[in-house]
Formats: C-alpha cells, structure tokens, sequence
C-alpha cells in the first residue's frame, strides 16, 4: 500500500497515464527527485493505467526501442514495436547524429521539441549529456528565431495561454492543466522578447524554453513545470497581417483592463498552487515589468529574470574578474549603455554587493556606476524627465549625448551592453577602453546574437587582445596574434535554475536581494584558475548541474537565514541535498 501511494504522489497527476500494474507493482521514486517537496505532494482523484499502444503515445513514460522483453509482455507493446532491444545510450547517440546532419539552427530546434513530445526523459538526457551543443538550440539564440516564428513551426500547445477570452475564468484555465502539484511557472506577456520586440501570443517558446532548462540545468521535474503566455494582443503589425499568427488579432491592452487580468492570474495562481509556486516573469515591457515586480513581491514568490538574474549573472562575472582585474568591486567604475529591465537591475545589484562589501551607504556606490540611454549620459539635470527606475542613477554631470565622449569622460574599467541594439560598442569605444584600461571588461549582454554590442572578435581585435569579453550570446573562439581566446557567455541559464531549486527545495515564500547576492557569488566561486587562465570569468556549461547544485544550497541557506522557508528542519548538508532533489532522465524500469 505504502508503494501505491508513493507511486501515486509521484505522479500528482489526475490524467497521468501509467503502465500497466505501475501502480500495483510501484516503480519507486528512486532517484529521490521529489524528496524537496514531499509535503506539497498530493493523491490524484484517479489514476489512468496506460498500455499499449497509449503508452507509447505517452511522452513522460514512452521508452521507444528501450522496452525490455519483459515490459514488452507486461504492457502489451509485443508487436507494436520492432524486435530489437536498445539502450538509452544508444538511442541518444542515434539521435545526436540526426541532429548534427541539420544546417539550420531552427530545425534543430524542431527536432529537439519533436523529441520532447515524444519522449521526455530521452530529451532531457540528450540536453544534459550535450548541454553546450543544445543549450543555443533550446535557448538563446535559436529561441528567437523561433518565436518569429512559432505561429508557422507551431504542432501541439505547450503550457497554457490566458488571453483576453479568458478574464473572469483564468483559475478554471489553471485547472484545466493536468499537472496538480505544480512548482515553478514562467510567464511571459511577450510584448518585449529578447531583443526582438513585440511578439505576442508567439512569445511561448520563451517560457517553454526556460523551464527546459529548470529542468536540465537546475533539476526540476518536468512535471512540476508549468509554460504561460498571457495574450493581451499585441502592437506588432507584421503578425496582426499575419495568417499564420496564433493569437489575439487586436492591440494591446493597456491601464486597468491589463492590470486587471494580471492580478487575476496571480490570485489564481496562488488560489490553485499555493503559496511556494515560484512566479518567474520574463520579457515584459519595462513599464510593466518594474511595476509587477514591485506589486507582487511583498505577496508572492516571484521574480523577474530580465532584472534580477541578469544582474546575478552579471555580478557573478564580475566578482570572479576580480582576480584577474585586482582591487573590489568599488575600486572600479561602471557605465552601461542601457538603462532598462537589465541595465538598472544590474546596477543595483552591483552597488548591494559593494555595500555588503565595504559597508558604505548604497547611495554612495552608486555614483561609481554610470548609464547612458538613448538620450545620452544619465545626469542630474534630466531628473524630472526620467522614469523613476532611472532617477538613482542621474549623478551629477554635465550632459553628454554619445556613449564614446561618456566612455573618454567617465573612463570606466568596465563597460557594460543592455541595449538590446547590436553594433554600438563600435572600433571607437573599445580603443578608447583599452587606451586607460590594462585589461578591459568588455560585456555585450544584448540577444540575440544579431543584437549583441560587439562581437568578441572586434572585442579581442580592436583591444588588441587585451579586452576580457563575455557575452549574452554564444561566440566562437577567436585567434588574435597567435593567441586563441575563449569569450565567455553571461548567460542567465547559469543563475535562474539554481535559484528555482534553492527556493523550492527550501519551500521558501519570498524571494529577496539577499538570494540574488549568494547565487551571485555561488556562481563566482565555481570559477576555477584553469578557467582564468583561459581569461574566462565563468565556469564551463559541462559542469552546469553541479553549479546549480551549489547556487541552490546557498540560496536555500539563506532562505533559511531569513525565515522565509518553510521545508524544517534544515538539511545538514544543502549540497548534497539539492543534488539529491534533481531529476535525473534515466529511464525507469516498470513491471
């Protein structure tokens, strides 16, 4: 009986389908992944049990060719399936060399969500096993791409969208979704898409993207991953004359009548979820985006991953290049070009970390930090035309129109790109970094790759090999006078994941500044000094489950620290113990 149950929490599901006897004869949660959340884990009403030729239809359980003989006579599969008998390495290596034979970056996007259709645990497998191969096919950049293009490449709904349609009934939307026991949403309006704009309903595969990697990365269960896109339109006329497009033919909504369905949603959310399921927003507009993190962060577990995993990543980058670049972080000066979701969050965590660190007033800091927009410097005297998440950082200046006089007058150590506008730091702006810097920090942090500041071989070039460089998207080593030269990528993949699990397996019920620091400098200390030497500032993707694994326990640490999580008593061990909490996608053996 105790089996049965057990078989029954891990499924949490009410329209789970389970092979034949599974729940008579119990699989065992014995890769521990849902050890975090055990008491969040509930008895579905009933249990469906799969065989067949509907167990083969089922993505979360399908093996394919994996069967064994004995499954194959426990759950009718003989004669649905060829005779041979292979591995789950095998079939991964089969899959890999399909997927090398594709030129085009976005079928092979195609071909990884084809395979997560068919055959989850083998899709993560392959994620994992070759995460710096796949991560910029299932994320940036190739995510772009597809999200241009979803309402053409778009086969089976992945997660929920709650448009207009639906005010007044979104927690009836959120029941419709299988799943019960649900841990960490991603939503996203898409109304500012990477550095791609408006792209409303066909935002999705950023979400879908995301919690991809909650899982790879950071180790939570698919199951407990739940994809949203709320449609309240959009402005771009391109897909508004669109045939192909897959959402609401209107503007966008706007004043009460969004933040109205807004609020619905995270009522909902919290109404059919409870009180641990972590909120991440992502890619809203800035006028919305500092607004519902503002709103909700008192009342829900939530998080903007464009303000504040950015700016943890960044950080992260950072206080690793100090042992390169000497000094701490208040013995430099910061100018970013970009002044939105990403550039002032950054910001604000740089001068919180110098604060932590030297113990003088945030106000005091931040003057080491400046920000050009697309008016030019931020100064004093354009104070009352600023939006209020930009009047921090009016320091007193006189006025200066264009990055490179602001680069020649501030002289920074490190510059730094969240405009979103590729080619802006140009031949000018590097010489004149490298002209008063030894070792320029150099990060161009816009995606997609199109939209990125800088190359990292105009970094390395036009610095004559003297620039460190990171950036958002993936670069190519680059060979510069006999030297080869390895970019890094200040990529958010490294910091969100290993917060998630943090806070889930913590139960925490806030998310504050405190957490972004300590996944900030978990991430910093996984650096090694083969990596410096290499001039990287952060540590190889291969390792990234184990970096997870660390950030995770310093955040839960600190969840406890504060009194914001609710799973008692603390874990002697937290790296261990997320380590323990990780799904892993080996297949499982029924009988």
């Amino acid at each position: 009986m105790e089996s049965t149950l057990k078989e029954m929490r891990d499924g949490a599901s009410s329209l789970d389908m389970y092979p034949k006897q599974t729940v008579a004869g119990g699989v065992g949660d014995v890769y521990g992944e849902d050890r975090a959340t055990e008491d969040q884990l509930v008895t579905p009403w009933t249990v469906s049990v799969a065989s067949g030729y509907t167990l083969m239809r089922n993505p979360t359980h399908n093996k394919g060719l994996a069967f064994s003989e004995k499954e194959r006579d426990a759950h009718y599969l003989r004669g649905l399936l060829p005779p041979v008998v292979i591995t789950q390495q095998l079939q991964e290596k089969k899959l890999m060399h399909n997927i090398r034979q594709y030129q085009v970056p976005l079928q092979k996007y195609m071909a990884m969500m084809d395979l997560q259709e068919r055959n989850e645990r083998l899709f993560y497998k392959l994620l994992i096993d070759n995460v710096e191969e796949l991560l910029p096919v299932v994320y940036t950049p190739t995510v772009g791409e597809a999200c241009q293009k979803y309402g053409c490449i778009f086969k089976r709904p992945q997660g929920i969208y709650i448009s207009l349609k639906e005010k007044g009934k979104v927690l009836e939307v959120l029941k419709n979704w299988p799943e019960r026991t649900i841990q960490v949403i991603v939503v996203t309006d898409g109304e500012r898409i990477l550095g791609l704009g408006d792209l409303g309903c066909q935002g999705m595969g950023i979400p879908v993207g995301k919690l991809s990697l909650y899982t790879a990365l950071g180790g939570v269960r698919p199951s407990a991953c739940l994809p949203i896109t709320i449609d309240v339109g959009t402005n771009n006329e391109k897909l508004l004359n669109d045939e192909f497009y897959i959402g609401l033919r209107q503007r966008r909504a706007t004043g009460k009548e969004y933040a109205d369905l807004l609020h619905e949603f995270m009522t909902a959310v919290k109404q059919n979820y409870g009180e641990k399921v972590l909120v991440q927003f992502e890619d809203f507009a800035n006028h919305n985006a500092f607004d519902l993190l503002a709103k909700y962060s008192t009342t829900h577990l939530v998080f903007n991953d464009d303000i504040q995993g950015t700016a943890a990543v960044v950080l992260a980058g950072l206080v690793a290049s100090l042992k390169l670049l000497g000094g701490t972080l208040a013995d430099h000066t910061f100018l970013f070009l970009g002044a939105g979701e990403a550039g002032t969050g950054i910001a604000e965590l740089i001068a919180l970390e110098m604060s932590k660190q030297i113990k003088a007033p945030l106000e005091e800091n931040r003057k080491k930090i400046w920000l050009v927009d697309s008016k030019g410097l931020i100064v004093s005297s354009r104070k009352d035309s600023l939006q209020h998440f930009k009047k921090p950082w009016a320091h007193e200046h006189e006025p200066i129109r264009d990055l490179l006089d602001a680069v020649k007058a501030i002289k920074p150590t490190v510059l730094i790109g969240t405009s979103g506008t590729g080619s802006t730091f140009t031949k000018e702006v590097i010489e004149a970094m490298a002209s008063f810097n030894e070792k320029p920090l150099i990060l161009a942090l816009s995606n997609p790759t199109s939209q990125s500041e800088c190359t990292a071989e105009e970094a390395y070039n036009w610095s004559k090999g003297r620039a460190m460089f990171a950036s958002g998207s993936p670069f190519d080593p680059v060979e510069y006078d006999g030297k080869v030269y390895l970019p890094g990528q200040a990529n958010n993949a490294y910091i969100f994941p290993g917060l998630g699990l943090g806070l889930v397996m913590s139960g925490a019920i806030r998310v504050h500044d405190d957490m972004l620091l300590a996944a900030a400098e978990a991430l910093a200390g996984q650096v090694s000094k083969e990596n410096f030497d290499k001039g990287l500032i952060y540590p190889p993707f291969s390792n990234i489950r184990k970096i997870s694994a660390h950030i995770a326990a310093n955040v839960a640490a600190k969840a406890y620290e504060l009194g914001v999580a609710t799973h008692l008593p603390q874990p002697q061990n937290l790296v261990k113990y997320a380590e323990s909490c990780m799904y892993t996608p080996n297949y499982r053996t029924y009988r």
